[in-house]
């Protein structure tokens, strides 16, 4: 099933553009989006051949299959809500039938989760690329040795630093091959150091190689004395890795464009997304103080200033849990239902499926 293929079996029942352009938030640059609702064709849909969604490569046009639609709408999908909401003067193409599906027969104080919820995790997102770009990573990865210490007087030295300027026969410097570790008794990360310089004695080294996530253990005669007592921390190691895999995921997912602009502005956050968060949450107030959904903003300068990186980091933090305090006091008073009512909903797709496929 592709986009051409549905209008030109007239599958289309609803076509609108959506996005920027829908919200009244649309400049000079933005792209336009379309989204829209089909139905399959009836042996299609009581065949093996459900598509409950199509799109084209870029994602910016997308159409959901009546069933899809109605199913996300229960759900209190966000996205989904907002094309049902499309202004009259966004909308392309629309069948009849759809007048059956009103947003009010479907939102509900489930909206504190669907709106909210999701607004929430785009600001921990936007913290989240703060935090990037104000602590950048090297590409070189640190390895397990950048994370262990050598216990020294009162206090610990850097393993690698300790290797290069402990004296040993006359010269300064120990490889870390021909160490060998043991594990000491009811302590957590803590080894005694062996050093053997001939080698003869088959210690493993402190790790066996750049890549290893631990450090190794190594049987060792008795009789030798430790040289130092080490320390490794492996639940910093670990955490660095984790920090390290996803800093690099992102740099090597994000868009340049986008990035650079959020580099340029200073203000060390997503401008972009913290315009939309801010606009949800707007959204899911006046859902839960009015009991209706209108998605073309009336605070266009603001949110585009906000766009443009115009705000301070913590004045849209401090923004947005106003927004959030607001939003669950008038959530404690809506007199919006906990759910949409699945069994009036279902009906009234029931009923459209039922006019689509007559005389089919």
């Amino acid at each position: 099933m592709t986009i051409p293929s549905l209008k030109t079996q007239n599958l289309i029942l609803l076509e609108a553009v959506s996005g920027s352009r829908a919200f009244g938030l649309a400049t000079e640059h933005s792209d336009t989006d379309i989204r829209g609702v089909y139905y399959l064709p009836k042996e299609d849909f009581f065949g093996l051949n459900y598509v409950p969604q199509v799109s084209n490569e870029t994602n910016d046009i997308t159409y959901y299959e009546i069933g899809r639609l109605v199913e996300l709408l229960q759900k209190n999908n966000p996205n989904i809500l907002e094309v049902l909401a499309s202004p009259e003067d966004c909308i392309l193409q629309k069948h009849p039938l759809m007048d059956l599906l009103k947003p009010e027969d479907f939102l509900s104080k489930l909206c504190k989760d669907t709106f909210a919820g999701y607004a929430i995790s785009q600001i921990k997102k936007a913290k989240g690329l703060n935090k990037k770009i104000l602590n950048p990573m090297d590409k070189e990865r640190k390895s397990v040795l950048d994370f262990c210490y050598v216990l020294q007087d009162q206090g610990s030295v850097p393993l690698q630093q300790w290797l290069r300027e402990f004296p040993y026969n006359g010269q300064y410097g120990l490889t870390q091959e021909k160490c060998g570790l043991v594990s000491i008794e009811h302590t957590k990360g803590m080894f005694a150091l062996f050093y053997d310089e001939s080698g003869s004695l088959g210690y493993k080294g402190i790790i066996q190689h750049e890549e290893a996530n631990q450090v190794s253990v190594s049987s060792v005669p008795k009789g030798e004395k430790p040289l130092a007592y080490l320390f490794c921390n492996l639940d910093a190691y670990s955490t660095y890795c984790k920090d390290y895999r996803e800093y690099w995921k992102w740099v090597s997912e994000r868009n340049e464009d986008r990035y650079n602009v959020n580099r340029n502005h200073g203000q060390n956050y997503d401008s972009k997304n913290m315009m939309h968060t801010i606009r949800l949450l707007q959204s899911c107030e006046q859902i839960f103080k009015t009991g209706s959904l209108n998605i073309r903003v009336d605070n266009r300068d603001e949110l585009l200033d906000i766009k443009a990186g115009n705000r301070p980091y913590e004045a849209m933090m401090k923004k947005a849990e106003d927004l959030i305090r607001s939003i669950e006091y008038y959530h404690s008073v809506s007199a919006l239902p906990e759910f949409p009512d699945m069994a009036k909903t279902t009906k009234i797709l029931v009923e459209i499926r039922e006019e689509v496929y007559k005389n089919k």
